[in-house]
Order: structure tokens, then C-alpha cells, then sequence
């Protein structure tokens, strides 16, 4: 078409193909089956791809009332997890025809201003992880759907949660450390006020517990690696029983604790053990390659879409938590006698 000439319509579109305008609907809107032939469908479908037509979704949507746009709300773009999450996500929309919007959190936590006008006239749902759940308060209003991430099911604000089996996980690493003889562990535990993070703490102090002359010491550590080396550094000099194994929250918080180790003139696994949990590319960058926790985050946010879409469409989601499975590097070996 011509520069400046307006865009093409399903007028134009029926005109090219020689059919009504109904007709061009039903192809387009892949309602054609049993009420035109499959040639015409073609015909249709060739003359919109000579003519550039595009539907227009606005208005469509309008009538459907729905925008087939969904809001990830996660604690920070940075983060690699996440990036995962949201490619899974975005995968199971495409295929139903959804958008997804990326939304972080400020810092990690805290409220967030709506980024839209009105959220609710812009979206069809919410899909937020636990960590930034205070950012949902102007998103969300009462009338989304929601389907938190890495929530408590008994006291989630959503429709629907969708968690890894952390629990597991933690059990995985505890029972590790304990079948290689370690009885003194320092925990380095994110300070953040979130459920994933309690459930670390809470499972790692009661496995440890299930075996006698066991003893679990925790320091608080922001989730940067700085910080976990300034922490670990502390932990480390404070008087009593040295710790052969140190579990952390996650692999940033790992990778600050190597460096603190280092300075301190100790050695990985020889004088202490080190485990993480993610198994981000950070594990295997590490030397000695970190022993770990894979979480599949693609998996979280395909189960993610999936249960919002079933919320929207009135069924129940999938019940039952995503597997995970400890992956042992060279980070943890059987402690040294004293």
C-alpha cells in the first residue's frame, strides 16, 4: 500500500479474497472449521498476508474483556533466577496467546507504584513470586487473579501457589553434610522476610537436630555477595566450636562466603565445606565447583502461567510441589579430625 494510505481492513481483506467480511473473521479467528472450505481459509489467510492486514487486538480484546496481558512481579531483573522464571512463563503465554509483562520489585521488596493507569483495566492477572509480595498492594488491587510463587499455601494472598520443593532440598543438603560426618554447621541465612527463607531455616535446623551432638549457628546475610563476606568473616571469628559445614541460603551468598574463607587463609572443602542452593552458572564458576540445590526456574514459571491460566479459565491448578535435586560438587568432602 501506498505511504500515508490508512491500514488495511477485513473489508479490504474480503474484497482481495472474494468472501463476505464473516468470513474473513472466522479464518482469522480460527473458527473456520465445518463453515468454510479449507481453500477459502487459505485464500483468506493469503490475501491478509499480501495486504499486511493485522486484526485489531484492542478492540477484539475489548469485546472479549480480556487484555491476554499478565504481570511477573519478582524481586529484581538481575537476578538470574528469575530470568528463568519469566522465560518459562513467557513460553506457555505465547502458545495461548499472552503477553507477559516483567515488573521488579524497588530492591528486592517494598511496595511498587502501579505501572499502569489502572492495573486492573490493563491486565488479565498477576503471577508474583513471595519475595516481592509488598509490591502487590497498588498492582494488584481486589479484582486480578494472583498466583504467587514460593508461598506459603495456608497463608498466600493468590488463587493459586506454585512452590519448589524446598524443603526437600534442604533435606538433601543436610542429610549430605550428616552422611560425611559433619556435627557443627553455620547456616548463612538471607535476611528477608519471606517464606522460602523461613522454610530453609526451619527444615535445616530440624534435620540437624534428628542426629545427636549436632549443633547449627546462624548469621544473617543481605543477598549480595559483599555482604555474605562480611558476614561469614564475623561468624567465622566468634569464639566456640569452628563449623566444618557452612549451608547457604543461595549461591550469590555461597560466593561471598568462598571469598571470606579465603581471606581467613582456610581452605574449601579441607577446613569447611560449602553448599549453596539454586545452582545458578555462579556454582559451576566457582573453585571448587559448588555443591548445590538445582531449582528448574523455567519449570516455576511455566507452572506459574499454567495455574493463571486456569484460574482465569475457572479450573483448579496442578497440585504438588516442583521437584528439585541436590547436585555434589567438589565443595563438601568428610571433615578433618582435629
Amino acid at each position: 500500500m501506498a505511504r500515508g494510505s490508512t491500514r488495511p481492513t477485513s473489508r479490504d481483506v474480503a474484497q482481495a479474497a472474494g468472501v463476505s467480511q464473516a468470513a474473513v473473521s472466522l479464518v482469522l479467528g480460527d473458527k473456520w472449521h465445518g463453515r468454510v472450505s479449507a481453500a477459502t481459509a487459505e485464500r483468506v489467510r493469503q490475501a491478509a498476508r499480501d495486504l499486511g492486514y493485522r486484526p485489531n487486538l484492542a478492540a477484539r480484546n475489548l469485546r472479549l474483556g480480556r487484555t491476554r496481558t499478565v504481570l511477573l512481579v519478582v524481586p529484581a531483573l538481575t537476578n538470574e533466577f528469575f530470568a528463568g522464571v519469566y522465560t518459562g512463563a513467557a513460553r506457555v503465554a505465547a502458545r495461548h496467546g499472552f503477553g507477559v509483562v516483567l515488573y521488579p520489585s524497588p530492591a528486592g521488596i517494598g511496595p511498587a507504584r502501579d505501572p499502569f493507569a489502572s492495573a486492573q483495566a490493563a491486565l488479565d492477572g498477576v503471577i508474583a513470586s513471595s519475595m516481592a509480595a509488598d509490591a502487590l498492594t497498588e498492582i494488584r488491587g481486589d479484582q486480578l487473579p494472583l498466583v504467587m510463587l514460593d508461598s506459603d499455601p495456608d497463608g498466600s494472598l493468590g488463587a493459586a501457589t506454585v512452590n519448589l520443593d524446598i524443603t526437600d532440598g534442604v533435606r538433601q543438603i543436610a542429610e549430605h553434610l550428616l552422611a560425611q560426618g559433619h556435627r557443627t554447621f553455620l547456616h548463612l541465612a538471607a535476611d528477608v522476610p519471606s517464606w522460602t527463607f523461613e522454610v530453609r531455616a526451619r527444615e535445616l535446623a530440624d534435620r540437624v537436630a534428628t542426629t545427636p551432638g549436632t549443633s547449627v549457628r546462624t548469621a544473617h546475610s543481605a543477598l549480595s555477595i559483599e555482604a555474605a563476606l562480611t558476614a561469614t568473616t564475623t561468624a567465622l571469628a566468634e569464639p566456640g566450636p569452628h563449623p566444618t559445614a557452612l549451608v547457604c541460603d543461595d549461591d550469590k551468598l555461597a560466593a561471598g562466603a568462598y571469598k571470606a574463607i579465603r581471606r581467613l587463609g582456610l581452605r574449601i572443602p579441607d577446613d569447611i565445606s560449602v553448599t549453596g542452593l539454586d545452582d545458578l552458572a555462579l556454582a559451576t564458576a566457582l573453585d571448587p565447583e559448588l555443591t548445590t540445590v538445582r531449582l528448574d526456574a523455567e519449570t516455576v514459571g511455566e507452572r506459574g502461567m499454567q495455574a493463571l491460566l486456569a484460574v482465569l479459565d475457572g479450573r483448579t491448578p496442578d497440585a504438588g510441589d516442583i521437584p528439585v535435586e541436590l547436585v555434589v560438587r567438589g565443595s563438601t568432602a568428610p571433615p578433618h579430625a582435629p
